[in-house]
């Protein structure tokens, strides 16, 4: 029979839906992070109660599979001495010359327009370690970052 006459549904022709990929490596959070994951665990529930339509639900439910995994997975990082660039400090630097401050923050926390970002950003990465005073290479310039303060954030 030719597939002209063949009546298939909609659904056949929906993109398929995913679960959210779980970024890879050590679930490291600050405090303020994980009281992040919490809420919005409680918010995606509270969603899911009261969502009428099944593909909202499922939707809702998807996402809250992902937080739920984020919590368990959850690694609540040690408190930052404050004498390096470490997970949870708030970081002031010169990039090319320019002055910047940073907070080094877990992968869910990370809103770079925040100033917030992650323990994994190529840019986090390259200052972990180090101290003030000291000159980074960073892209394709050797002296790059010059770390002008360090100290412990905040909750």
């Amino acid at each position: 029979m030719s597939v002209a006459f063949r009546r298939e549904s909609d659904e056949e022709h929906l993109e398929p839906k995913f679960e959210l990929p779980i970024p890879a490596g050590p679930n490291l959070v600050t405090a303020r992070g994980l009281a992040l994951i919490v809420e919005r665990i409680a918010a995606l529930e509270t969603a899911i109660a009261q969502a009428a339509e099944p593909a909202a639900v499922t939707a809702l439910q998807r996402d809250l599979r992902y937080w739920q995994t984020r919590q368990v997975t959850a690694v609540l990082a040690p408190v930052p001495s404050g004498e390096k660039v470490e997970f949870g400090t708030v970081v002031r630097f010169a990039l090319n010359d320019k002055p910047r401050t940073l907070r080094i923050v877990g992968d869910d926390e990370a809103d770079p327009a925040a100033g917030l970002i992650s323990f994994n950003a190529p840019l986090s990465r390259a200052m972990l370690g180090a101290q003030v005073g000291d000159w980074l290479p960073f892209g394709q310039a050797e002296d790059a970052l010059e770390i002008l303060g360090v100290e412990v954030a905040g909750p």
